[in-house]
């Protein structure tokens, strides 16, 4: 009976031992599962905050601050057109015979250049060339040049043909716009020899400043494309002018109409761009005329929905890659690297916290700089004047609001 009692005793401990065990071995099994399923802080970075590393220094393109070299080389391409009057496309509408006549006819001062917006900023680009190196060896000629185009006749003419009866839509809105950009830099160029072409030009941007004040209001959607008609280019440089020429009408009417346009976009595709024959990107220009009619507060909510990843300091995208340069179309990409970059040094130089851009910009600059002197006239009427503004842009100072 002894003998029995202890048996059983011992069959209990026995059990007990191996619940004990199997709980134990639970445990273990338990705690090793939480471990696996938990991050390795030092190795594994949260992707919600996404780290931002320090950009890749990139070096500073030597043309950006516009040398003498590089100011005579520029000057060839508005000299080498504003005074071409053929190849010329028109883009006129006729009612009739009377319509018709020779480029130099129609439009006495922007008859060259190939078409009449590339006409005027190749004006543009001339004053402001001469305004940033004036000791240039082709000053004189551009003068003259200037002041043959300019004249008070020449311009009274091109405001008769806008006032002609199909014409009072002619070159909205970009060739309005590089026209108010013309005026501005003759308005603010502090040379004597400024004072009468700004006089002689002073009718014709009152009437397009005008035609804007018109216009605006009956736009009821955004124009998004990638080529001349794009809204927010328009209203960058008429915002630009009415700034300058404090023009508080066409300020508040810029403004708001841009407001009303863009303020609650968000995630701007840059994936879509470009698209084949852009020459201005759409998410970027519609950042630029946002960074000028939105305080520093309102702009850093804007952008923070519309674009957050230009924040980060590792922020890239692809040049336009142009295939063939004696094609009208396909060169356009080369204004795209140039007005994208204007774009970058503007919001950079404005906000600081954007300083990373410049190296981009830089290489959009860099890979469409060496092929505008000496290429087909296809990019040489025009592409001039794209250059010299993105590089200029790079070294403008801009006030914060």
């Amino acid at each position: 009976m002894f003998h029995f009692i202890l048996a059983y005793i011992l069959l209990e401990h026995i059990k007990q031992d191996i619940s004990l065990m199997r709980k134990s071995i639970l445990l273990l099994l338990a705690v090793g599962a939480f471990a696996c399923s938990t991050p390795n802080t030092e190795t594994i970075t949260n992707t919600s905050t996404p780290s931002t590393p320090d950009p890749t220094p990139v070096k500073t393109f030597d043309a950006i601050s516009i040398t003498l070299e590089q100011a005579e080389n520029l000057a060839t391409l508005p000299l080498g057109c504003v005074q071409t009057e053929y190849p010329n496309k028109l883009g006129q509408t006729i009612g009739s015979a009377k319509d018709l006549g020779e480029p130099s006819e129609l439009h006495p001062a922007f008859y060259g250049c190939f078409d009449w917006h590339s006409a005027v900023h190749g004006h543009w680009s001339m004053v402001k060339l001469l305004k940033l190196v004036p000791d240039m060896k082709q000053a004189e000629e551009m003068k003259e040049k200037l002041t043959q185009n300019l004249s008070k006749a020449n311009i009274r003419a091109e405001i008769e043909y806008f006032n002609g009866e199909f014409n009072k839509t002619y070159e909205r809105t970009y060739g309005w716009a590089w026209l108010l950009k013309l005026y501005e830099e003759l308005h603010t160029w502090e040379d004597p020899y400024a004072r009468q072409l700004e006089f002689n030009l002073k009718p014709l941007a009152d009437l397009i400043a005008s035609k804007y004040i018109d216009y605006l209001p009956k736009l009821r959607y955004p124009i998004r494309v990638g080529e001349h008609t794009n809204s927010a280019f328009g209203m960058s440089f008429a915002w630009d002018y009415a700034e300058e020429m404090q023009a508080e009408y066409l300020k508040n009417a810029i403004a708001a109409k841009a407001k009303e346009f863009f303020m609650d976009d968000q995630n701007c595709p840059f994936d879509w761009e470009p698209s084949g024959y852009d020459f201005l990107s759409p998410c970027f220009e519609e950042i630029d005329i946002m960074r000028k009619v939105l305080t520093k507060e309102e702009f850093d909510q804007w952008i923070s929905k519309f674009s957050p990843q230009l924040k980060r300091g590792d922020y890239n995208i692809a040049v336009g890659e142009v295939s063939d340069r004696t094609d009208g179309k396909m060169v356009h990409l080369d204004g795209l690297n140039f007005s994208r970059a204007w774009v970058m040094y503007g919001l950079a130089n404005q906000y600081p916290e954007y300083g990373h851009l410049v190296g981009l910009a830089n290489k959009h600059v860099e890979y469409s700089l060496p092929n505008l002197v000496g290429d087909s006239y296809e990019g040489g009427h025009w592409l001039g004047s794209f250059a010299i503004y993105a590089l200029y842009q790079n070294t403008k100072p801009v006030e914060n609001e």
